[in-house]
């Protein structure tokens, strides 16, 4: 008998341990104890823990030492800590020809300026010839929102251009769309991943997404950047599963191709925005490239282990971080070249290693809790991605992953600012915890920037495991000492100055209370889910909710 999802909540709630009891049978984090790993990992010995580097074997060594001290036993390949994670990096040889024709006019369109993508499978050259363009407003399937763009059109050979964001994004309240996918906040279907891969479901040949700033969340400068390099997970069958070209086409590009093909693109976006929109094949219109492309093969590596649960051991509950960084980089304006990602996440996987501590010293939880670092994440949530295409454990009984990326270093707050607020019933669980330690759930104050899918938890929950993600990047969080606005101006100065540069460094003048605060909470809602046999749910309406349900025999006991 599969219980109701209210029922599953208040069993969690009022679970043999309370929360309150977890709370006072909770180790707590030592916050000169975190300071004192992310010191050891930011340092230069580490040079940035860029994969594939040397900072990486360093960074490997370190990681499996320590789950080993802890006690953890082995969940990676074989006896091992380590999983392998073969990675693909390529890289579009410059200048390459990109160009639309319409009605045999040809207008090139400039790599960098006009467009910019990347190709993601092992292959010297991509030529595309002449392929018909077809435009199919936001490129969204979603039949639990009874939503679907593509109306069956047949995208086998084609490119297909697509916006940027979902459907309700820029809708009036007038409008029937309005908040039928969450309004500012953006949907998973406003992921420029997930368009991608829809388009490569629907046979499309090439994607063109077209590049607005306010749904983007970015400007045109963080789209080029990559420069045409590309990084994937290595696969079975790479054609299968990557487009020959996935691309950003500039909002100015993709308006003068609109009014070649006699469309009026504004016109169009407004439909996009309608139920019974049908794709718009742009008549006598094609799109072609051709460049040269360099592939190399790198082998990165994961780091997990595990505490074997007592009595349910095939179920668990999951921790995780990354421990990637960028490496070694240009010199900033003050000479430094190490970027050495130590907020971002040198601080998750110290918490990884504290809750390992915790559990190992405390009386073995029912469900397995499994401790992972995952490499990658900077590349595209890499090394989370192999996880949940090899994973080492069923995914289908993992009861809970909770993540930590980039924790507060501004000192003790008096909430917690929840990503993802909404998705599901793990929020109730870090409210009851939260609560206990005096402090309230905040929703992420910036909805509309998708934090909740730039994370590693979210390579899991595409694989319909519930999840919850700490990040201090959601929104300033209110500080004990300076209120709201000096957690403001915290993340302000933190994502304007040291995100991805060489200023992420370790500082002796952080103050971690907070940090450890936040990682007490995960630890004892990992308690309280490891402690009973029974399953968070999403909530309804969450885009992986019919992941979710698809296995749901497979939990009822």
């Amino acid at each position: 008998m599969i219980r109701s999802p209210a029922l599953i909540l208040g069993t969690l709630l009022a679970s043999t341990l309370s929360a309150s009891a977890q709370a006072e049978t909770a180790m707590k984090t030592d916050p000169a104890r975190l300071s004192a790993i992310v010191r050891t990992l930011s340092s230069d010995e580490f040079e940035g823990r860029g994969p594939g580097s040397a900072g990486e074997t360093k960074t490997i060594a370190y990681l499996s030492k320590a789950f080993g001290d802890l006690g953890l036993k082995p969940a990676g390949d074989g006896n091992s800590f380590v999983q392998n994670v073969p990675l693909l990096k390529t890289q579009i040889v410059a200048p390459g020809q990109f160009s639309v024709t319409v009605a045999g006019q040809t207008t090139p369109l400039v790599f960098g300026r006009d467009i910019m993508g990347i190709t993601l499978r092992p292959v010297d050259h991509v030529t595309i010839a002449a392929a018909p363009l077809v435009f199919v407003g936001y490129g969204v399937t979603a039949p639990e929102r009874n939503w679907d763009d593509f109306k069956d059109q047949d995208l086998k050979g084609k490119v297909a251009i697509i916006l940027i964001n979902d459907p309700d994004f820029e809708a009036g309240p007038g409008e029937p769309v309005a908040g039928r996918f969450g309004g500012q906040a953006e949907a998973y279907y406003g992921r420029w991943t997930y368009k991608y891969d829809e388009a490569i479901r629907r046979g499309a040949v090439a994607a063109l997404i077209v590049h607005e700033t306010p749904g983007a969340g970015y400007g045109w400068s963080t789209v080029v950047a990559p420069a045409g390099e590309g990084f994937d997970i290595v696969r079975n069958t790479p054609d299968q599963a990557r487009l020959a070209l996935q691309a950003w086409i500039s909002r100015e590009a993709a308006q003068a191709l609109f009014h070649q093909a006699g469309l009026d693109f504004e016109a169009l976006k407004q439909q996009a925005r309608r139920e019974d929109f049908r794709p718009v094949v742009l008549q006598g219109a094609h799109f072609s490239a051709d460049y040269a492309l360099s592939h190399t093969q790198v082998i990165s590596h994961n780091v997990i282990g595990k505490l074997v649960g007592a009595k349910h051991p095939d179920e668990s509950v999951m921790l995780s971080a990354h421990w990637d960084a960028y490496g070694v980089g240009p010199a900033d304006e003050r000479g430094r070249t190490i970027r050495a990602g130590a907020a971002d996440d040198a601080i998750g996987v110290a918490g990884v290693l504290e809750l390992a501590r915790a559990f190992i010293k405390a009386p073995r939880p029912d469900r397995s809790v499994y401790f992972a670092a995952w490499t990658g994440e900077e590349r595209g949530l890499l090394g989370s991605e192999f996880y949940g295409v090899h994973p080492t454990t069923d995914l289908d009984l993992m009861a809970a992953n909770l993540t930590m990326d980039v924790l507060q270093t501004a000192g003790p707050s008096r909430d917690v600012v929840l990503v993802g607020y909404g998705q599901s019933q793990l929020d109730d669980l870090l409210k009851s915890a939260a609560s206990d330690q005096g402090r309230t759930v905040t929703p992420d104050a910036h909805p509309e920037r998708g934090l909740f899918f730039r994370a590693d938890h979210f390579s899991l929950a595409r694989r319909g495991v519930p999840v919850l993600l700490m990040m201090g990047l959601g929104g300033g969080p209110d500080l004990v000492t300076g209120g709201r606005a000096a957690g403001d101006k915290w993340v302000s100065d933190y994502t304007a100055n040291c995100y991805h540069k060489a200023c992420d460094a370790w500082s002796p003048d952080w103050d971690l209370r907070g940090a450890a605060a936040d990682v007490d909470l995960l630890q004892v809602m990992a308690r309280q889910v490891a402690g009973t046999r029974t399953w968070p749910q999403w909530s309804p309406g969450s885009e992986f909710k019919a992941l979710r349900d698809a296995s749901a025999d497979r939990r009822s006991h």
